[in-house]
């Protein structure tokens, strides 16, 4: 019997840039971007790059004909609900985009001038034209020397990077947002001007090269989330939130530095589940040997992290198990997303410095179990309490906790043994599988029984 359809309806983002035959940014990067974001994306190609991650090899501009074609193609049979402009390579197809932009929504002009390895891919008399661009643009989206050619300013801080985005907006866009990534510094600040607010999005630099194509895939994001309905700050905040993560879990591809993960967030996603099911699968493990060795009054906990885990709400926790407080439910272990706020800080702040560690149990550190750790293959460190106070939240006094366990030891320690300030030691014992985390706990509980 036939089966009915069931078609979806998401929006469509247009995306008028050049091919990257390397596959990490331009077009290419554009429409993975817009895919994972949940629209439709639609293109035309205006140059086709030969490229990959060590750099650009040669490059070739359409006819202006070729790309106006592909433009009114998508426009005639697609309700097209966000554009995004990337490399424009001359003035003939920026004035082609200028033409067509009083009947285009939510313009993201990211003004590619300059590749990530350092190639020019924009003609110098092409650098004039953009001017005409920008007055159409409902945003803006240049990095620190890209803004620098828009308004002949000198960009070193945030504040430089302020002035040079109410430039812009003088121009005539709607609004400017000025990346932070080329200005030095610890933090990147990445600053969003309109004509009546500034905004400005912090967050820590990643320590790594791999960001090709990070400018095409912050501004297909924000394309896309205005394709969605959100409104400008909205946008900019995923955006740039995507962008965070997509960098620090790039993509360790070809023999320069990679390409950003441009599905980072969708990946992450769908991991949830497999996650969650893990989470289980430990506690109906542990369940099947005698535990009461590391058993508090509260019995134990367990935690999962998403593979590209970043927040609480990315780990799958469940508390009191195995112990006195155990549920006797028969359906099992209640595992959910942003429980167990302790345990959550303490696997996110190691996977700070091991982003390889995925799951973690917490339980009693006592004098049984702590004299059984040597049987454990790896590294123990012990974090005193005065570690752990100040004036700040449980969790950050965890994070910080294990901050200092990492920073002290050689290695990436597979056990932590916090002290408490009244006795109440916790032994949280980390591994990157399940498989890894359970034959740790039964190492442990085996040497206790020995």
């Amino acid at each position: 019997m036939p089966r009915a359809d069931a078609p979806v309806t998401p929006p469509v983002v247009l995306t008028i840039a050049g091919s990257d035959s390397g596959g990490g940014a331009g077009i290419q990067a554009d429409l993975k971007t817009i895919e994972a974001g949940g629209a439709f994306g639609t293109s035309a190609v205006t140059s086709v790059t030969a490229q990959n991650t060590t750099g650009v090899q040669g490059q070739h501009l359409l006819p202006t004909e070729e790309i106006e074609a592909q433009i009114r193609a998508v426009r005639e049979d697609f309700e097209v609900a966000a554009v995004k402009t990337g490399m424009l390579a001359a003035s003939s197809v920026i004035d082609l985009v200028v033409d067509a932009a009083a009947d285009l929504s939510n313009l993201v002009v990211d003004p590619v001038m300059v590749a990530t390895s350092g190639d020019r891919l924009l003609e110098p008399e092409a650098e004039a034209a953009y001017e005409r661009l920008l007055a159409e643009a409902a945003l803006v989206t240049p990095n620190a020397d890209e803004a620098e050619v828009l308004t002949d300013r000198e960009i070193t801080s945030p504040e430089d990077a302020e002035a040079a985005g109410r430039d812009i907006v003088e121009m005539g866009a709607d609004a400017a947002l000025v990346k932070g990534g080329h200005v030095p510094g610890d933090e990147i600040v990445d600053t969003l001007v309109t004509a009546d607010s500034v905004t400005t999005f912090r967050h820590d630099r990643v320590e790594t090269e791999a960001t090709h194509g990070s400018g095409c895939t912050l501004s297909s994001a924000i394309a896309t989330r205005l394709a969605h309905g959100d409104d400008l700050t909205a946008a900019v905040g995923s955006g740039v939130s995507l962008l965070s993560r997509a960098v620090r879990y790039n993509l360790d591809v070809g023999e320069g530095p990679g390409a950003v993960h441009h599905m980072v967030e969708i990946r992450d996603e769908a991991a949830r589940q497999e996650t969650s099911e893990a989470v289980e699968g430990v506690v109906s493990a542990l369940t099947e040997r005698d535990v009461t060795p590391l058993l508090s009054e509260s019995g134990a906990a367990v935690a999962g992290a998403t593979p590209y885990a970043e927040t609480p709400v990315e780990v799958a926790a469940v508390e009191g198990v195995l112990g006195p407080t155990a549920s006797d439910d028969r359906r099992g272990p209640c595992v959910r997303f942003g429980a167990v706020a302790d345990l959550a800080a303490c696997l996110l702040a190691a996977r700070e410095h091991d982003p390889e560690l995925r799951f973690a149990v917490t339980c009693r550190a006592s004098e049984r179990v702590e004299s059984a750790l040597s049987a454990l293959d790896g590294t123990v460190v012990t974090v005193d309490s005065a570690d752990r106070l100040g004036d700040v939240s449980a969790a950050e006094r965890v994070s910080r906790g294990v901050d200092r366990a990492f920073e002290t030891s050689e290695e990436s320690p597979i056990a932590v043994v916090a002290r408490g300030e009244s006795g109440a030691d916790e032994l949280t014992v980390l591994s990157p599988t399940v498989d890894g985390l359970l034959d740790r706990v039964e190492r442990l509980l085996d040497a206790i029984e020995g």
